[in-house]
């Protein structure tokens, strides 16, 4: 079972704020996990922005414009497409999204793959009130 399903699986989800919790699941489990992320996040300069969510300090905003950048405009497009949600809207919300997220995946400062599944679920169980 892909990390997708089993997400929505644990959330019995179905509403567009389970989907879009589960689009972002599915991009810290995608190709590479959060640390594939991260990388992603470096190469397009934004190494700090995504540095300061996974620390334990404040986390630094991220534009919707330079999350498209990092995530491209295919991936969004696609999670957009899936949502049937526009573009723009997606891009807004998932700015305001994923730095809450990827904190409190890493609440020690530090990121660790092996049990990022088991969190993910747990956290989506904690923000829908189902865990």
């Amino acid at each position: 079972m892909d990390i997708l399903n089993t997400i929505q699986s644990a959330l019995g989800g179905g509403d567009k704020k389970d989907d879009l919790m589960s689009s972002v699941m599915s991009l810290l489990g995608g190709q590479g996990g959060l640390n594939g992320l991260i990388s992603q996040f470096g190469a397009k300069g934004l190494g700090d922005v995504i540095g300061s969510w996974v620390s334990t300090g404040k986390n630094l905003p991220i534009s919707p414009d330079q999350l498209q950048s990092v995530l491209g405009n295919d991936a969004i497009k696609n999670i957009a497409s899936k949502l049937g949600m526009d573009s723009n809207a997606l891009t807004s919300q998932l700015s305001n999204l994923l730095p809450d997220v990827v904190d409190k995946l890493t609440p020690d400062g530090k990121v660790t793959e092996d049990d990022i599944m088991s969190k993910g679920i747990d956290l989506l169980g904690g923000l829908f009130g189902k865990r």
